[in-house]
């Protein structure tokens, strides 16, 4: 349990700072913007590219990123029918898709994986399969749906790589696929911008809490809740019953892959929503009120399987 406590210790007193600095107006009336797209074109695909420039792609073919991404797609397929079918449009669908089934695997997941789990490699299949897949396919669908994307068919075509977060991916993937070691002076300032990404984001989304309504209310309540109950609790059952009933997993790596399901909405996909101007305070509910239900869940998951 003091992996749980701790994990969710830190991101909220980093929070915290946030929302007393848009209190106080420190950081001037852009402080928010400047931090969102300091982690969406800086700090963020620096993260990504020195994560997974070092990471084991081996762990692309295992049976616990099947799981994930099953139970990811179940869950987000799932809003998206429902968003389809109330015509909430595409940018704010793919946000509240986002918000069903994309944990916070890197923040939250790596201390949790440590404190609970045992070992912060286990969230590497999660963090890759997001970073690979589901984050590419979501920031495109954000650029095309946007008015003022037009232009030849081959230009549309090569949105995913125009984007800084899909570059710093590929690019770290690309890396650990051709074994070759980053030099230290190369690495070293990239690490340290990366190092910027988290706070940047915890702190730009404890700004946009300062002189905002209570969460859950006015035209975005429906989707919020819906994206909360698929990735509090949707998300983790069908996990579960993937894990156990269809690959026959038992004891460590079933709780490993319950685990790391019912992680909370991560907080970046607020900064995805504010970059693309679309969402964002569904994207902001969700992440909130997912972040809060989650702790009671983790606690059920760890006692019933650990």
């Amino acid at each position: 349990m003091q992996g749980v406590l701790t994990g969710f210790g830190v991101i909220a007193v980093v929070i915290g700072v946030g929302y007393v600095l848009g209190l106080r107006g420190h950081l001037g009336e852009q402080g928010r913007e400047v931090l969102t797209r300091l982690a969406f074109h800086v700090a963020s695909p620096a993260l990504l590219f020195t994560t997974l420039a070092g990471a084991d792609l081996s762990v692309v073919f295992s049976d616990r990123l099947l799981v994930t991404a099953l139970s990811t797609l179940a869950v987000v397929g799932a809003f998206v029918a429902v968003g389809v079918a109330r015509r909430w449009g595409p940018g704010r669908t793919t946000i509240g898709a986002l918000s069903s089934g994309y944990v916070n695997a890197g923040n939250l997941g790596i201390p949790i994986a440590v404190y609970v789990l045992g070992d912060a490699s286990l969230v590497a299949p999660v963090l890759l399969f997001q970073l690979l897949f589901v984050t590419p396919v979501a920031l495109t669908v954000l650029d095309l749906s946007r008015g003022g994307v037009r232009g030849p068919l081959w230009r549309r075509l090569l949105t995913p790589v125009r984007n800084p977060i899909a570059l710093g991916s590929l690019a770290g993937v690309a890396v650990a696929a051709s074994g070759l070691r980053v030099p230290g002076p190369v690495l070293e300032p990239l690490t340290l911008i990366g190092n910027m990404s988290v706070p940047a984001v915890l702190l730009a989304f404890g700004i946009s809490l300062s002189g905002s309504t209570m969460p859950m209310r006015g035209a975005d309540r429906g989707p919020v809740l819906l994206a909360v109950v698929l990735k509090s609790v949707g998300q983790p059952a069908v996990a579960w019953a993937l894990a156990s009933g269809v690959f026959g997993l038992r004891g460590a790596a079933l709780l490993d892959v319950v685990v790391t399901s019912a992680l909370p909405a991560a907080q970046n996909l607020y900064t995805y929503a504010s970059a693309y101007g679309v969402g964002e305070r569904l994207a902001r509910d969700a992440v909130l009120v997912s972040t809060v239900v989650s702790v009671p869940v983790l606690v059920v998951v760890a006692t019933l399987l650990g």
